[in-house]
Protein backbone atom coordinates (compact mmCIF):
# COMPACT_ATOMS: atom_id res chain seq x y z
CA UNK A 1 0.00 0.00 0.00
CA UNK A 2 2.97 2.40 1.25
CA UNK A 3 4.48 1.87 -2.94
CA UNK A 4 1.04 2.30 -4.31
CA UNK A 5 0.90 5.87 -2.27
CA UNK A 6 4.84 6.68 -3.33
CA UNK A 7 3.84 5.72 -7.38
CA UNK A 8 0.58 7.98 -6.96
CA UNK A 9 2.45 11.13 -5.44
CA UNK A 10 5.04 10.50 -8.13
CA UNK A 11 2.47 10.54 -10.95
CA UNK A 12 0.84 13.71 -9.27
CA UNK A 13 4.81 14.88 -10.09
CA UNK A 14 4.87 13.87 -13.75
CA UNK A 15 2.00 15.22 -14.96
CA UNK A 16 3.07 18.52 -13.99
CA UNK A 17 3.43 20.20 -17.20
CA UNK A 18 6.52 21.56 -17.29
CA UNK A 19 7.71 17.33 -16.34
CA UNK A 20 5.28 16.00 -18.76
CA UNK A 21 6.67 18.33 -21.81
CA UNK A 22 10.02 17.16 -20.63
CA UNK A 23 8.65 13.34 -21.20
CA UNK A 24 7.59 14.52 -24.75
CA UNK A 25 10.68 15.84 -25.69
CA UNK A 26 12.72 13.14 -24.45
CA UNK A 27 10.89 10.67 -25.67
CA UNK A 28 10.98 11.92 -29.53
CA UNK A 29 14.33 13.10 -29.26
CA UNK A 30 15.27 9.31 -27.83
CA UNK A 31 13.19 7.78 -30.99
CA UNK A 32 15.37 10.47 -33.09
CA UNK A 33 18.70 9.47 -31.81
CA UNK A 34 18.18 6.12 -32.05
CA UNK A 35 17.06 6.23 -35.47
CA UNK A 36 21.16 7.80 -35.88
CA UNK A 37 23.70 4.90 -35.75
CA UNK A 38 26.65 6.20 -33.92
CA UNK A 39 24.88 8.65 -31.53
CA UNK A 40 23.58 6.78 -28.94
CA UNK A 41 21.51 7.37 -25.73
CA UNK A 42 24.28 7.84 -23.48
CA UNK A 43 26.06 10.59 -25.22
CA UNK A 44 22.64 12.17 -26.00
CA UNK A 45 21.67 12.25 -22.29
CA UNK A 46 25.38 13.49 -21.73
CA UNK A 47 24.59 16.75 -24.40
CA UNK A 48 21.68 17.03 -22.45
CA UNK A 49 23.40 18.01 -19.21
CA UNK A 50 24.36 21.34 -19.94
CA UNK A 51 20.98 22.19 -21.21
CA UNK A 52 19.46 20.89 -17.60
CA UNK A 53 21.24 23.57 -15.74
CA UNK A 54 18.44 25.61 -15.22
CA UNK A 55 15.67 22.73 -14.73
CA UNK A 56 14.64 21.39 -11.55
CA UNK A 57 16.08 18.20 -11.21
CA UNK A 58 12.50 16.46 -12.01
CA UNK A 59 12.52 17.73 -15.14
CA UNK A 60 15.74 17.02 -16.03
CA UNK A 61 16.33 13.69 -14.67
CA UNK A 62 12.55 12.71 -16.49
CA UNK A 63 13.85 14.26 -19.79
CA UNK A 64 17.23 11.72 -19.55
CA UNK A 65 15.41 9.03 -18.97
CA UNK A 66 12.78 9.37 -21.38
CA UNK A 67 15.74 9.50 -24.15
CA UNK A 68 16.82 6.63 -23.05
CA UNK A 69 13.65 4.82 -23.41
CA UNK A 70 12.97 6.15 -26.73
CA UNK A 71 16.68 5.50 -28.06
CA UNK A 72 15.75 1.86 -27.68
CA UNK A 73 12.60 1.88 -29.64
CA UNK A 74 14.25 4.02 -32.31
CA UNK A 75 17.17 1.56 -32.64
CA UNK A 76 14.62 -1.26 -34.24
CA UNK A 77 13.15 1.28 -37.23
CA UNK A 78 16.56 1.50 -39.30
CA UNK A 79 17.33 -2.29 -38.01
CA UNK A 80 14.30 -3.24 -39.77
CA UNK A 81 13.99 -1.11 -42.64
CA UNK A 82 17.91 -0.87 -43.72
CA UNK A 83 19.35 -3.84 -41.16
CA UNK A 84 21.58 -0.70 -39.86
CA UNK A 85 21.84 -1.15 -36.46
CA UNK A 86 22.77 2.02 -34.55
CA UNK A 87 23.02 -0.16 -31.05
CA UNK A 88 24.66 -3.51 -30.15
CA UNK A 89 21.32 -3.85 -28.46
CA UNK A 90 19.70 -3.61 -31.96
CA UNK A 91 21.52 -6.50 -33.71
CA UNK A 92 18.97 -8.93 -32.91
CA UNK A 93 16.28 -6.96 -33.83
CA UNK A 94 17.90 -7.01 -37.70
CA UNK A 95 18.06 -10.23 -38.14
CA UNK A 96 14.02 -11.16 -38.49
CA UNK A 97 12.86 -7.62 -38.90
CA UNK A 98 14.75 -7.04 -42.08
CA UNK A 99 13.59 -10.48 -43.68
CA UNK A 100 9.82 -9.27 -42.68
CA UNK A 101 10.54 -6.42 -44.43
CA UNK A 102 11.85 -7.88 -47.67
CA UNK A 103 8.68 -10.00 -47.30
CA UNK A 104 6.83 -6.64 -47.40
CA UNK A 105 5.77 -7.04 -43.85
CA UNK A 106 7.17 -4.18 -42.20
CA UNK A 107 4.59 -3.08 -41.01
CA UNK A 108 4.10 -5.77 -38.37
CA UNK A 109 7.70 -6.09 -38.11
CA UNK A 110 7.20 -2.23 -37.11
CA UNK A 111 3.99 -2.67 -34.46
CA UNK A 112 5.26 -5.78 -32.75
CA UNK A 113 8.50 -4.25 -31.94
CA UNK A 114 6.48 -1.30 -30.64
CA UNK A 115 3.88 -3.27 -28.63
CA UNK A 116 7.30 -5.62 -27.59
CA UNK A 117 8.66 -2.27 -26.36
CA UNK A 118 6.22 -0.89 -24.73
CA UNK A 119 5.27 -3.93 -22.80
CA UNK A 120 8.82 -4.82 -21.96
CA UNK A 121 9.66 -1.77 -20.79
CA UNK A 122 6.43 -1.50 -18.96
CA UNK A 123 7.26 -4.56 -17.27
CA UNK A 124 10.38 -4.02 -16.05
CA UNK A 125 9.19 -0.38 -14.52
CA UNK A 126 6.84 -2.30 -12.35
CA UNK A 127 9.72 -5.02 -11.76
CA UNK A 128 11.70 -1.54 -10.43
CA UNK A 129 9.04 -0.68 -8.49
CA UNK A 130 8.44 -3.64 -6.47
CA UNK A 131 11.45 -5.50 -6.09
CA UNK A 132 14.12 -3.38 -6.91
CA UNK A 133 16.45 -3.79 -3.09
CA UNK A 134 16.00 -7.62 -3.66
CA UNK A 135 17.12 -7.90 -6.75
CA UNK A 136 20.23 -5.47 -6.22
CA UNK A 137 21.12 -7.97 -3.07
CA UNK A 138 21.15 -10.64 -5.31
CA UNK A 139 23.11 -8.92 -8.26
CA UNK A 140 25.82 -7.85 -5.43
CA UNK A 141 26.57 -11.93 -5.48
CA UNK A 142 28.12 -11.35 -8.94
CA UNK A 143 31.98 -11.11 -9.21
CA UNK A 144 34.23 -11.62 -11.80
CA UNK A 145 33.97 -15.38 -12.12
CA UNK A 146 30.47 -14.87 -12.22
CA UNK A 147 30.39 -12.43 -14.68
CA UNK A 148 32.96 -14.56 -17.01
CA UNK A 149 31.00 -17.47 -16.39
CA UNK A 150 27.50 -15.77 -17.66
CA UNK A 151 29.37 -14.09 -20.65
CA UNK A 152 30.26 -17.19 -21.59
CA UNK A 153 27.15 -18.66 -21.37
CA UNK A 154 25.46 -16.08 -23.48
CA UNK A 155 28.29 -16.81 -26.09
CA UNK A 156 27.81 -20.97 -26.25
CA UNK A 157 23.72 -20.13 -25.96
CA UNK A 158 24.37 -18.36 -28.92
CA UNK A 159 26.65 -20.24 -31.18
CA UNK A 160 24.59 -22.89 -30.62
CA UNK A 161 21.05 -21.46 -31.64
CA UNK A 162 21.65 -18.85 -34.01
CA UNK A 163 23.50 -20.20 -36.38
CA UNK A 164 23.17 -23.41 -38.67
CA UNK A 165 26.29 -24.93 -37.72
CA UNK A 166 27.60 -24.94 -34.37
CA UNK A 167 31.49 -25.13 -35.44
CA UNK A 168 31.19 -22.01 -37.60
CA UNK A 169 29.56 -20.51 -34.86
CA UNK A 170 32.50 -21.20 -32.72
CA UNK A 171 34.54 -19.49 -35.14
CA UNK A 172 32.65 -16.65 -35.47
CA UNK A 173 32.62 -16.21 -31.87
CA UNK A 174 36.38 -16.54 -31.70
CA UNK A 175 37.20 -14.09 -34.49
CA UNK A 176 34.37 -11.62 -32.96
CA UNK A 177 36.39 -12.18 -29.91
CA UNK A 178 40.21 -11.34 -31.32
CA UNK A 179 38.85 -8.29 -32.74
CA UNK A 180 37.59 -7.70 -29.33
CA UNK A 181 41.34 -7.99 -27.85
CA UNK A 182 42.38 -5.36 -30.64
CA UNK A 183 44.24 -1.97 -28.53
CA UNK A 184 45.88 -1.69 -25.59
CA UNK A 185 46.02 -3.93 -22.63
CA UNK A 186 45.45 -2.41 -19.81
CA UNK A 187 47.04 -4.39 -17.26
CA UNK A 188 50.20 -3.93 -19.24
CA UNK A 189 49.79 -1.02 -21.30
CA UNK A 190 51.28 -3.24 -24.38
CA UNK A 191 49.79 -2.60 -27.81
CA UNK A 192 48.20 -5.65 -28.95
CA UNK A 193 47.03 -6.61 -32.57
CA UNK A 194 47.51 -3.33 -33.31
CA UNK A 195 49.95 -3.33 -36.41
CA UNK A 196 51.35 -0.71 -35.81
CA UNK A 197 48.34 2.07 -36.61
CA UNK A 198 48.19 4.36 -33.59
CA UNK A 199 44.36 4.59 -33.80
CA UNK A 200 43.76 1.01 -33.24
CA UNK A 201 45.95 1.69 -29.78
CA UNK A 202 42.67 2.55 -28.06
CA UNK A 203 40.70 -0.58 -29.83
CA UNK A 204 37.84 -0.83 -32.29
CA UNK A 205 34.39 1.32 -31.34
CA UNK A 206 31.95 -1.41 -31.43
CA UNK A 207 29.57 0.71 -33.37
CA UNK A 208 31.73 1.10 -36.17
CA UNK A 209 31.82 -2.82 -36.67
CA UNK A 210 28.16 -3.28 -35.85
CA UNK A 211 27.42 -0.62 -38.94
CA UNK A 212 29.73 -2.16 -41.57
CA UNK A 213 29.37 -5.52 -40.30
CA UNK A 214 25.74 -4.86 -40.84
CA UNK A 215 24.83 -1.75 -42.78
CA UNK A 216 27.86 -1.82 -45.39
CA UNK A 217 28.05 -5.62 -45.81
CA UNK A 218 24.36 -5.69 -46.74
CA UNK A 219 25.22 -2.93 -49.59
CA UNK A 220 28.07 -5.32 -50.97
CA UNK A 221 25.92 -8.30 -50.76
CA UNK A 222 23.25 -6.46 -52.66
CA UNK A 223 26.25 -5.58 -54.89
CA UNK A 224 27.36 -9.11 -55.27
CA UNK A 225 24.02 -10.56 -56.48
CA UNK A 226 23.34 -7.40 -58.30
CA UNK A 227 23.00 -9.54 -61.68
CA UNK A 228 20.24 -11.66 -59.84
CA UNK A 229 18.34 -8.68 -59.35
CA UNK A 230 15.92 -6.20 -61.44
CA UNK A 231 16.96 -2.66 -61.83
CA UNK A 232 13.83 -0.98 -60.46
CA UNK A 233 12.80 -3.45 -57.73
CA UNK A 234 11.63 -2.20 -55.05
CA UNK A 235 11.22 -3.85 -51.09
CA UNK A 236 7.36 -3.77 -51.60
CA UNK A 237 4.98 -3.83 -48.75
CA UNK A 238 2.10 -6.18 -48.66
CA UNK A 239 -1.07 -6.41 -46.73
CA UNK A 240 -2.02 -4.98 -43.66
CA UNK A 241 0.67 -2.66 -41.72
CA UNK A 242 -0.73 -4.05 -38.27
CA UNK A 243 -0.01 -7.28 -36.81
CA UNK A 244 -2.53 -10.35 -37.65
CA UNK A 245 -4.12 -12.07 -34.86
CA UNK A 246 -1.47 -15.44 -35.75
CA UNK A 247 0.88 -12.76 -34.93
CA UNK A 248 0.09 -11.34 -32.06
CA UNK A 249 -0.79 -14.83 -30.88
CA UNK A 250 3.37 -15.75 -31.96
CA UNK A 251 4.59 -12.78 -30.04
CA UNK A 252 2.79 -13.23 -26.56
CA UNK A 253 5.17 -16.08 -25.10
CA UNK A 254 8.46 -14.30 -26.58
CA UNK A 255 7.27 -10.92 -25.59
CA UNK A 256 6.78 -12.21 -21.47
CA UNK A 257 9.36 -13.86 -21.59
CA UNK A 258 11.92 -11.32 -23.26
CA UNK A 259 10.50 -9.00 -20.30
CA UNK A 260 12.04 -11.16 -17.79
CA UNK A 261 15.36 -11.61 -19.35
CA UNK A 262 15.99 -8.42 -20.26
CA UNK A 263 15.49 -7.20 -16.92
CA UNK A 264 17.50 -9.67 -15.02
CA UNK A 265 20.57 -8.89 -17.69
CA UNK A 266 20.14 -5.28 -17.24
CA UNK A 267 20.72 -5.77 -13.33
CA UNK A 268 24.27 -6.84 -14.70
CA UNK A 269 26.56 -3.79 -14.75
CA UNK A 270 28.03 -4.34 -18.77
CA UNK A 271 26.29 -4.74 -22.01
CA UNK A 272 22.66 -5.85 -20.49
CA UNK A 273 20.78 -4.77 -23.18
CA UNK A 274 22.87 -6.44 -25.46
CA UNK A 275 22.81 -9.62 -23.55
CA UNK A 276 19.45 -9.46 -22.91
CA UNK A 277 18.57 -9.19 -26.70
CA UNK A 278 20.73 -11.89 -27.57
CA UNK A 279 19.94 -14.33 -25.21
CA UNK A 280 16.12 -13.78 -25.47
CA UNK A 281 16.34 -14.69 -28.70
CA UNK A 282 18.56 -17.45 -27.97
CA UNK A 283 15.68 -19.25 -25.78
CA UNK A 284 13.01 -18.39 -28.08
CA UNK A 285 14.50 -20.07 -30.93
CA UNK A 286 15.51 -23.40 -28.50
CA UNK A 287 11.69 -23.40 -27.49
CA UNK A 288 10.22 -22.24 -30.88
CA UNK A 289 8.69 -25.61 -32.86
CA UNK A 290 10.03 -24.08 -35.89
CA UNK A 291 13.04 -22.65 -35.11
CA UNK A 292 14.44 -23.39 -38.82
CA UNK A 293 12.09 -19.85 -39.53
CA UNK A 294 14.07 -18.11 -37.61
CA UNK A 295 16.60 -16.04 -39.29
CA UNK A 296 14.20 -15.86 -42.16
CA UNK A 297 11.72 -13.61 -40.75
CA UNK A 298 10.41 -14.86 -37.86
CA UNK A 299 8.37 -12.47 -36.14
CA UNK A 300 9.22 -14.40 -32.25
CA UNK A 301 12.48 -13.24 -33.18
CA UNK A 302 11.79 -9.23 -33.38
CA UNK A 303 9.41 -9.72 -30.71
CA UNK A 304 11.89 -11.60 -28.24
CA UNK A 305 14.88 -9.45 -29.34
CA UNK A 306 13.03 -5.75 -28.99
CA UNK A 307 11.22 -6.24 -25.99
CA UNK A 308 14.40 -7.65 -23.77
CA UNK A 309 16.23 -4.80 -24.95
CA UNK A 310 13.73 -2.40 -23.75
CA UNK A 311 12.87 -4.56 -20.62
CA UNK A 312 16.79 -3.65 -19.56
CA UNK A 313 16.52 0.17 -18.82
CA UNK A 314 14.31 -0.96 -16.13
CA UNK A 315 17.05 -3.25 -14.76
CA UNK A 316 19.56 -1.43 -15.36
CA UNK A 317 18.25 1.63 -13.20
CA UNK A 318 17.85 -0.82 -10.40
CA UNK A 319 21.74 -0.73 -9.34
CA UNK A 320 21.61 3.29 -10.31
CA UNK A 321 18.96 4.02 -7.91
CA UNK A 322 19.23 1.56 -4.49
CA UNK A 323 23.41 1.04 -4.54
CA UNK A 324 24.70 3.83 -7.09
CA UNK A 325 26.43 1.56 -9.75
CA UNK A 326 25.37 2.62 -12.91
CA UNK A 327 24.09 -0.96 -14.80
CA UNK A 328 25.03 0.57 -18.66
CA UNK A 329 26.70 3.51 -20.25
CA UNK A 330 23.66 5.37 -19.74
CA UNK A 331 23.08 4.93 -16.64
CA UNK A 332 26.64 6.22 -15.88
CA UNK A 333 25.61 9.09 -17.54
CA UNK A 334 22.57 9.47 -15.67
CA UNK A 335 25.09 9.27 -11.78
CA UNK A 336 26.93 11.98 -13.30
CA UNK A 337 23.94 14.26 -13.63
CA UNK A 338 22.49 13.30 -10.05
CA UNK A 339 26.30 14.10 -8.89
CA UNK A 340 25.13 17.62 -10.99
CA UNK A 341 22.13 17.57 -8.66
CA UNK A 342 24.05 17.68 -5.41
CA UNK A 343 22.43 13.80 -4.95
CA UNK A 344 23.96 10.62 -4.07
CA UNK A 345 22.89 7.48 -5.54
CA UNK A 346 22.97 4.57 -2.97
CA UNK A 347 21.01 2.85 -0.44
CA UNK A 348 19.36 5.80 1.67
CA UNK A 349 18.23 7.55 -2.19
CA UNK A 350 14.92 5.84 -2.28
CA UNK A 351 14.05 7.21 0.98
CA UNK A 352 16.00 10.50 1.79
CA UNK A 353 14.70 11.36 -1.89
CA UNK A 354 12.19 9.19 -2.44
CA UNK A 355 9.66 11.73 -3.97
CA UNK A 356 12.54 12.29 -6.76
CA UNK A 357 12.67 8.38 -7.71
CA UNK A 358 9.42 8.15 -7.51
CA UNK A 359 8.51 10.94 -10.36
CA UNK A 360 10.92 9.65 -12.19
CA UNK A 361 9.64 6.04 -11.91
CA UNK A 362 6.51 7.32 -13.06
CA UNK A 363 7.55 9.26 -15.36
CA UNK A 364 8.86 5.69 -17.39
CA UNK A 365 5.18 4.91 -17.09
CA UNK A 366 4.45 8.29 -19.03
CA UNK A 367 7.68 7.63 -21.52
CA UNK A 368 6.84 4.26 -22.58
CA UNK A 369 2.83 5.05 -23.09
CA UNK A 370 4.05 8.50 -25.42
CA UNK A 371 6.47 6.32 -27.41
CA UNK A 372 3.45 3.72 -28.43
CA UNK A 373 0.93 6.75 -29.63
CA UNK A 374 4.22 8.36 -30.98
CA UNK A 375 5.26 5.47 -33.03
CA UNK A 376 2.16 3.20 -33.78
CA UNK A 377 0.50 5.68 -35.85
CA UNK A 378 4.39 7.12 -37.91
CA UNK A 379 4.97 3.71 -39.27
CA UNK A 380 2.67 3.79 -42.45
CA UNK A 381 4.93 7.26 -42.86
CA UNK A 382 8.48 4.86 -41.71
CA UNK A 383 7.58 1.97 -44.29
CA UNK A 384 7.53 4.49 -47.30
CA UNK A 385 11.34 4.30 -46.94
CA UNK A 386 10.89 0.99 -48.85
CA UNK A 387 8.88 2.51 -51.36
CA UNK A 388 12.12 3.62 -52.79
CA UNK A 389 14.05 1.49 -55.46
CA UNK A 390 16.90 -1.16 -53.73
CA UNK A 391 19.17 0.28 -56.54
CA UNK A 392 18.79 3.61 -54.74
CA UNK A 393 18.43 2.45 -50.87
CA UNK A 394 21.46 0.80 -51.37
CA UNK A 395 24.01 3.77 -52.13
CA UNK A 396 21.70 5.64 -49.81
CA UNK A 397 22.48 3.21 -47.18
CA UNK A 398 26.02 3.03 -47.54
CA UNK A 399 26.08 6.93 -47.21
CA UNK A 400 24.07 6.69 -43.99
CA UNK A 401 26.29 4.06 -42.31
CA UNK A 402 29.42 6.37 -43.40
CA UNK A 403 28.04 9.33 -41.58
CA UNK A 404 26.95 7.49 -38.64
CA UNK A 405 31.05 5.80 -38.23
CA UNK A 406 32.55 9.37 -38.89
CA UNK A 407 30.37 11.28 -36.35
CA UNK A 408 30.74 8.93 -33.75
CA UNK A 409 34.68 10.25 -32.72
CA UNK A 410 34.76 12.55 -36.16
CA UNK A 411 37.72 10.50 -37.36
CA UNK A 412 38.27 9.40 -41.26
CA UNK A 413 39.93 6.61 -39.62
CA UNK A 414 36.43 4.92 -38.35
CA UNK A 415 35.41 5.15 -42.01
CA UNK A 416 38.18 3.01 -43.37
CA UNK A 417 37.86 0.65 -40.48
CA UNK A 418 33.44 0.88 -41.13
CA UNK A 419 34.59 -0.14 -45.08
CA UNK A 420 36.90 -2.83 -43.58
CA UNK A 421 34.10 -4.16 -41.35
CA UNK A 422 31.78 -4.04 -44.53
CA UNK A 423 34.34 -6.55 -46.30
CA UNK A 424 34.75 -8.53 -43.52
CA UNK A 425 30.94 -8.72 -43.32
CA UNK A 426 30.22 -9.57 -46.66
CA UNK A 427 32.96 -12.61 -46.55
CA UNK A 428 31.43 -14.10 -43.03
CA UNK A 429 28.13 -13.82 -45.04
CA UNK A 430 29.20 -15.84 -47.79
CA UNK A 431 31.16 -18.33 -45.55
CA UNK A 432 27.81 -19.08 -43.68
CA UNK A 433 29.50 -17.43 -40.62
CA UNK A 434 27.25 -15.34 -38.19
CA UNK A 435 27.50 -11.72 -38.31
CA UNK A 436 25.82 -11.64 -35.05
CA UNK A 437 27.56 -14.19 -33.18
CA UNK A 438 30.30 -12.50 -33.90
CA UNK A 439 29.30 -8.87 -32.78
CA UNK A 440 27.95 -10.48 -29.36
CA UNK A 441 31.57 -11.73 -28.85
CA UNK A 442 32.95 -8.28 -29.85
CA UNK A 443 31.08 -6.50 -27.52
CA UNK A 444 31.67 -9.25 -24.53
CA UNK A 445 34.71 -10.52 -25.16
CA UNK A 446 36.92 -7.39 -23.52
CA UNK A 447 34.84 -7.46 -20.20
CA UNK A 448 35.21 -11.35 -20.53
CA UNK A 449 39.17 -10.29 -20.73
CA UNK A 450 39.17 -8.27 -17.68
CA UNK A 451 36.37 -10.47 -15.56
CA UNK A 452 39.04 -13.48 -16.14
CA UNK A 453 41.87 -11.32 -14.99
CA UNK A 454 40.52 -10.23 -12.23
CA UNK A 455 39.27 -13.73 -10.99
CA UNK A 456 42.86 -15.32 -11.65
CA UNK A 457 44.12 -12.22 -9.38
CA UNK A 458 41.92 -12.47 -7.09
CA UNK A 459 42.47 -16.27 -6.47
CA UNK A 460 46.43 -16.00 -7.30
CA UNK A 461 45.62 -18.06 -10.53
CA UNK A 462 43.84 -20.62 -9.25
CA UNK A 463 40.91 -21.25 -11.60
CA UNK A 464 38.78 -22.74 -8.76
CA UNK A 465 36.47 -19.76 -8.18
CA UNK A 466 35.12 -20.92 -11.25
CA UNK A 467 33.95 -24.12 -9.79
CA UNK A 468 33.73 -23.16 -6.37
CA UNK A 469 30.78 -20.34 -7.08
CA UNK A 470 27.57 -21.80 -7.31
CA UNK A 471 26.51 -19.39 -9.70
CA UNK A 472 29.30 -19.61 -11.78
CA UNK A 473 29.65 -23.54 -11.80
CA UNK A 474 25.53 -23.82 -12.47
CA UNK A 475 26.24 -21.79 -15.61
CA UNK A 476 29.17 -23.49 -16.78
CA UNK A 477 27.46 -26.74 -16.53
CA UNK A 478 24.43 -25.50 -18.14
CA UNK A 479 26.93 -24.46 -21.36
CA UNK A 480 28.62 -27.39 -21.51
CA UNK A 481 25.21 -29.48 -21.50
CA UNK A 482 23.93 -27.19 -24.56
CA UNK A 483 27.29 -27.28 -26.20
CA UNK A 484 27.09 -31.16 -26.00
CA UNK A 485 23.36 -31.78 -26.50
CA UNK A 486 23.71 -29.49 -30.00
CA UNK A 487 26.49 -31.66 -30.86
CA UNK A 488 24.50 -34.86 -30.12
CA UNK A 489 22.04 -33.50 -32.20
CA UNK A 490 24.18 -32.74 -35.01
CA UNK A 491 25.92 -36.50 -34.66
CA UNK A 492 21.87 -38.13 -34.92
CA UNK A 493 20.67 -35.88 -36.82
CA UNK A 494 23.90 -37.18 -39.90
CA UNK A 495 23.49 -40.69 -38.66
CA UNK A 496 19.88 -40.63 -39.39
CA UNK A 497 20.36 -39.04 -42.89
CA UNK A 498 22.97 -41.85 -43.59
CA UNK A 499 21.13 -44.49 -42.96
CA UNK A 500 17.86 -43.39 -44.93
CA UNK A 501 20.75 -42.70 -47.93
CA UNK A 502 21.41 -46.50 -47.62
Amino acid sequence: METLNLLLQGLSTALDPINLLAALIGAFLGTIVGVLPGLGPSTTVALLIPLTFSFSPESGLIMMTAVYCGAMYGGSLTSILMKVPGEASSVMTAIDGYEMAKQGRAGPALAISAIGSFVGGTLSVVALMLIAPALSEFALKFGPAEYMAIMLFAMILSATLIGHSILKGLLSMGLGIGFALVGTDLQSGVPRLTLGIPHLLDGIDIVVAIIGVFGIGEVFQYLAQRRKEEGGQRLSITGSLMPSKQDLKKSVGPIGRGSVIGFLAGLLPGSGSTLGSFISYSVEKRLSKRPEEFGKGAIEGVASAETANNSSTGGALVPLLTLGIPGSGTTAVLLGALMMYGIRPGPQLMTEQSALVWAVIASLYISNIVLLILNLPLIRFFVKILDIPVRVLMPLILVFALIGAYSINNSINDLWLALFFGILGFFMREAGLSPAIFVLAMVLGDQMEQSLRQALFISNGSIMPFFTSPISLTLILISLAVLLNDIYKKIRKKQKSFQFEE
